[in-house]
């Protein structure tokens, strides 16, 4: 396999494509796509988002110091590319769209009802890295949709039909093609 070598640059693709509320009191809340989102840890159960400085989101968050993290799905990709090149300060994102703010339990921000996960987030620490400052935040609750469990309460996210963001491409998750584990299970004996 022949390769080039290209300048440094974020190539870890394909990514989450998020849709991060936020608001603060006596203001509409907002809605602002991150792509650099991430797991950061397990026990406490914390997560990470990038956002740059100039953006409208970064100081309400900076401010509020909390936001939810809401999963898209493949129909609400175009309101995802959306809310990540309109600002807030020109335009309320969830009139414009026709979005729902859901009450969170743990968080003032508001959640995203047309999404099937939203995870509720407090800033425990913001680290200014260069063109993006990291929040990292603790979760402190997730809501999901109850379409998405089995009757044994196994969460199935397969079935909503996620998106994820691909070097500028919105794609949408595919099928499972294994397992957690499945690489050194034993095969059962017939």
């Amino acid at each position: 396999m022949e390769k080039q070598n290209w300048k440094p640059g974020n190539m870890i693709y394909p990514v989450p494509a998020v849709m991060v509320s936020c608001g603060e009191a006596g203001k509409n809340p907002n809605i602002i796509t991150v792509a650099w989102c991430g797991t950061i840890c397990t026990n406490p159960a914390m997560v990470s988002i990038s956002i740059r400085p100039e953006r409208y989101s970064y100081g309400i968050i900076e401010k509020t110091r909390e936001f939810v993290i809401n999963l898209p799905t493949g129909a609400l990709c175009r309101m995802t590319d959306y809310c990540g090149v309109k600002s807030g300060r020109d335009v309320d994102k969830f009139r414009t769209l026709g979005l729902t703010p859901q009450e969170s339990v743990h968080v003032q921000a508001p959640g995203i009802a047309e999404c099937p996960v939203n995870i509720e987030c407090k800033v425990t620490e913001i680290l200014p890295l260069g063109s993006h400052h990291m929040f990292l935040a603790e979760v402190q609750g997730v809501s999901v949709a109850e379409d998405l469990m089995d009757d044994k309460g196994g969460l199935h996210l397969e079935r909503a039909d996620l998106i994820a963001y691909s070097h500028g491409t919105y794609v949408r998750l595919g099928q499972e093609i294994g397992r957690f584990g499945y690489s050194v299970r034993r095969k059962r004996k017939k």
